[in-house]
């Protein structure tokens, strides 16, 4: 029972990664017939969207924007790549710029927790290295109990920060960059079923993370059962 529980334990958490990932290979050749790079997309959509401030940049730590500085990052190969998944990331990037510039309540709401989390990771980091011995102290119930109720706090803040960032995802992909690269005819109609799962992709780029802290949390909760 215990290699079945880890084996799917494995697949829940594994297996969305590895589809974004085959996904966003699927789609990551190079088309000449495609009007400009990613990077060139980005640019001109937030020009578009009248985000002049915003700036485009390459990165290596994966594709995101960042209001803080205000800037769309971009890895090199969808920077400067002329491909389906390009543009679609571009596109999806802008998207989150879009929430941001029209003061989005569900991307508001996401970056005050997102901050908080930083400092309850943390915190929690700190927590399981120290869990054992604290288990060990807590000799009493309500002093177990207690230690217990201390990680099931940090594990369910973690996702609810999961839970708020899915339906952000899911907007920036599907209510903002498919409508814009598809009302704008910046690719041809055969190419939509393909932007569509590169934007699925996109948008379930945090599921993996989501469901590893929701594992983690039902193991706690069972602890206390």
């Amino acid at each position: 029972m215990l290699a079945v529980g880890i084996v799917i334990l494995l697949g829940v958490t594994l297996l969305p990664h590895l589809w974004v990932r085959y996904t966003l290979r699927r789609h990551d050749r190079d088309r000449p017939d495609l009007q400009g790079t990613g990077g060139e997309l980005a640019r001109h959509l937030l020009d578009r969207f009248d985000l002049h401030e915003v700036k485009v940049e390459v990165t290596e730590r994966g594709d995101h924007y960042d209001p803080s500085s205000r800037t769309v990052r971009l890895l090199r190969n969808h920077h400067d790549g002329r491909s389906l998944a390009a543009v679609a990331i571009a596109a999806h990037e802008v998207g989150h710029a879009i929430q941001h510039g029209r003061g989005e309540r569900w991307l508001a709401l996401r970056q005050r927790l997102a901050a908080i989390a930083v400092q309850t990771d943390r915190l929690a980091g700190v927590f399981f290295i120290a869990a054992p011995l604290l288990g060990l102290l807590a000799r009493t119930p309500v002093a177990f109990f207690g230690v217990a109720a201390l990680g099931i706090g940090l594990l369910a803040f973690r996702v609810l920060v999961d839970a708020v960032t899915l339906p952000v995802e899911f907007d920036a992909s599907f209510r903002k960059a498919l409508p814009i690269l598809k009302n704008g005819r910046y690719v041809d109609q055969r190419d939509l079923p393909a932007i569509r799962s590169v934007l699925r992709a996109a948008a379930l780029t945090y599921l993996a993370g989501a469901l590893i802290a929701l594992v983690n949390l039902a193991r706690w909760i069972r602890l206390l059962r």
